[in-house]
């Protein structure tokens, strides 16, 4: 099995963009996003993921095939309401990397390409003079009648990693669970990370 990262930017993007969309329905079906995904979302959000200005994608091939992906894109390119916590708080957005998902098939997690996910995207992030990088993490309640028993959330992963989540920074997606009958908000927890002096 040949591993390899790459990190795709401009029109490398467009080329993988089935990859991406297959593996968010594929990965994101599971808990703790229970994402019902279909290709209308996906067609509509992966055009506004490439519609930004340094926008990358960092894939994960085994060979030519695409086994994993993640995403990041300045802040500042994001929906105004998914910014406004931010601008609350008085964060400057504009010097912002927002990393998007990042999916991994099952049969190839424990081998260190979360890591490689997050080296490559912090790397562009700060390359497009970034000082810090945010994500935002499902929040489901710890009685979910899907949360499967004995799971570990990634906590303990992105604190490694230098993210901390930020009390009271809550942004919302919507998306269609499997047990929704159309899309409904869901509440997502920030964290985020400083890779410079200040935010």
């Amino acid at each position: 099995m040949s591993l390899t990262v790459r990190t795709l930017t401009g029109p490398e993007i467009a080329a993988a963009s089935d990859a991406l969309a297959g593996l968010r329905i594929a990965v994101f079906a599971d808990w703790p996003y229970l994402y019902d995904g279909n290709k209308a979302y996906e067609a509509e959000y992966l055009r506004e993921f490439m519609a930004a200005s340094d926008a990358v994608l960092v894939c994960a091939l085994d060979g030519g095939r695409v086994v994993g992906a993640a995403t990041a894109s300045p802040m500042s390119a994001q929906d105004p309401a998914f910014q406004a916590p931010y601008l609350a708080r008085g964060m400057d957005v504009s010097r912002m990397f927002y990393f998007g998902e990042s999916v991994l098939l099952p049969a190839y997690r424990g081998r260190g390409i979360g890591h490689a996910f997050f080296d490559h995207r912090e790397a562009h992030a700060r390359a497009c003079g970034a000082l810090a990088s945010t994500f935002a993490a499902v929040i489901r309640p710890e009685d979910h009648p899907d949360r499967p028993q004995g799971y570990v959330p990634l906590d303990a992963f992105w604190r490694r990693r230098g993210y901390e989540p930020i009390p009271g920074l809550i942004a919302r997606l919507s998306w269609k669970d499997h047990r929704d009958e159309d899309e409904c908000e869901k509440p997502m927890q920030c964290w985020v990370r400083v890779l410079a002096d200040q935010v």
